[in-house]
């Protein structure tokens, strides 16, 4: 496949197929399914040249692309990937196709625009991890938000419009002042290149507003606490594949963001600010992980665990300046930041593969109260064991995904600080205390009711939906090196960016 833009390819091959089934509408809903389906399996299997061909011992971009896009701003159509985006693209592409085979069944109103949305969206938000030009990203990163809002306001539950509305205003009003810092990087550079941004000396006083700027977006995406109170009813509202999406993917966006732009762009603002960022994220690690566990709705409690998860993230990001300060090197500082990328991954797959167990018993049931469960086991053998084997990873069990990002982070945070590396570690506890409660409320036990009486095993496409995700969660907990070495040149280099000086003499 040389000479094939790959990166473009993997863009707009899910967006123009979306416009495809939109254009083959209700009436051709039945090609449109498996339209959207070869599409998004086409889409994965355009990352695996991708992978073959990435050459791990550079932190340069690779598979780069630029074309004019709008002169007289000096913004191109400039894409590549390096360690830290191909990752995520794989994950973007890897996580489509469950949600396209999950309403296969349970989709009936506008299924066209339903598959439609979630293509398109596809394309946008590995558009924004594939995206060099700061002006394109930013162009990605607004317009993803309109599939999604359609997604909730459409396909969502009874508060949809309240849930939606809520989850707009967040997101697109952090966004503006991310625009904001963009224009004001522009003004100085020229032009809109990230790695022009990153090249400039900045003072102090300049990177504390563009490092706050950014914050604003970016902690809202991840989302950080106190700016995360959008999440819970986005994902209780969202349709399955709405929550297995924005658990999945769009919440790594403010991690990426973070990595991308606020460490290498203001390193001396991040290193006078990462006390706050360490605080914030040991607050999101502990106190959400208490308020997952008084939850009596499925999809919440998921919710809260992504945000006590997701501070895991942001840690790993930020105590590399604590590492440096302690040690006077950056020896193992690459391995907070290689735990955020780690978390992300594993995140991505798991918290997705719970939302997907949740919609299974709700297509079934109708409900997703812990209490209207009970003894799952004894109907759904096979579900019970694929959702526990989820539960625990989540749970940070050896052996599963969870417990790699989670253990490199909290080993990262103890050469900083051993009390940064206490309150982190809480989050095993914590972590596993809501999720063996979930699972204790729901799957074990003597049979609670008629609805759970009556409950039928996971059918072929469910089971294959589940059991891929499971082998995934198994691989890279036990076999997570590829992924580490994938990125180990990028980090190394971001780590140089992180702790530079940029201020002018």
């Amino acid at each position: 496949m040389q000479g094939l833009p790959l990166v473009s390819i993997l863009i707009w091959l899910p967006i123009l197929t979306g416009i495809l089934v939109l254009a083959l509408g209700e009436r051709g809903i039945a090609l449109g399914r498996w339209v959207s389906l070869v599409a998004s399996v086409l889409t994965l299997l355009f990352c695996v040249p991708l992978l073959k061909a990435f050459d791990v011992s550079t932190a340069a971009f690779q598979f780069v692309e630029r074309v004019p896009w709008i002169a007289a701003f000096h913004a191109d159509y400039y894409i590549g990937l390096d360690g830290i985006s191909l990752p995520l693209i794989v994950l973007t592409a890897f996580m489509t196709i469950p949600v396209v085979i999950a309403g296969w069944r349970v989709i009936h109103t506008r299924p066209a625009q339903y598959y439609a949305a979630f293509l398109i969206m596809e394309g946008l938000m590995i558009g924004v991890f594939a995206s060099l030009d700061s002006l394109l990203f930013y162009f990605f990163w607004e317009a993803m938000l309109i599939p999604m809002f359609l997604i909730i306001g459409i396909w969502g539950g009874p508060r949809r419009v309240y849930a939606t509305i809520k989850f707009f205003l967040y997101t697109f009003l952090g966004s503006v002042f991310m625009l904001v810092a963009l224009i004001y990087l522009y003004v100085k550079a020229g032009n809109y290149e990230i790695a022009s941004f990153q090249a400039l000396p900045l003072t102090l006083e300049e990177q504390r507003w563009i490092f706050l700027a950014f914050l604003l977006a970016f902690a809202v995406k991840v989302p950080m606490w106190p700016v995360h109170t959008w999440l819970p009813d986005a994902h209780v509202e969202a349709p399955t594949g709405g929550s297995v999406i924005l658990a999945a993917i769009m919440l790594k966006m403010g991690g990426y963001g973070l990595l991308r732009f606020s460490l290498p762009i203001t390193p001396d603002a991040s290193r006078e600010l990462y006390l706050l960022i360490v605080a914030l994220s040991l607050i999101a690690v502990v106190y959400i992980g208490f308020v997952a566990m008084v939850q009596s709705d499925m999809k919440k409690l998921i919710a809260y665990s992504s945000i006590s998860h997701m501070g895991f993230v942001t840690l790993g990001a930020f105590v590399v300046y604590a590492i440096v300060m302690n040690t006077g090197g950056v020896q193992g500082a690459a391995m907070g930041m290689e735990g955020a990328m780690t978390q992300m991954l594993s995140h991505g797959l798991v918290s997705g593969a719970l939302f997907l167990c949740v919609g299974v018993l709700y297509d079934r049931v109708h409900s997703r109260e812990i209490s209207a469960y009970g003894g799952v086991v004894n109907t759904m053998p096979k579900f019970a064991t694929l959702m526990v084997i989820f539960a625990l990873a989540n749970a940070g069990l050896p052996i599963t995904s969870g417990f790699v990002g989670e253990f490199m982070v909290i080993l990262a945070s103890f050469r900083a600080s051993f009390w940064f590396a206490l309150f982190a570690a809480v989050t095993l506890i914590l972590g596993a205390a809501y999720t063996l409660w979930l699972v204790k409320r729901v799957v074990f036990g003597p049979v609670a009711n008629r609805n759970v009486e009556r409950l039928e095993d996971l059918d072929g496409r469910e089971f294959l939906i589940l059991g891929v995700l499971a082998a995934a969660v198994f691989l890279f907990g036990i076999w997570p090196h590829p992924i580490v070495n994938l990125m180990g040149a990028t980090m190394q280099h971001l780590v140089s960016q992180a702790v530079a000086t940029k201020v002018p003499l």
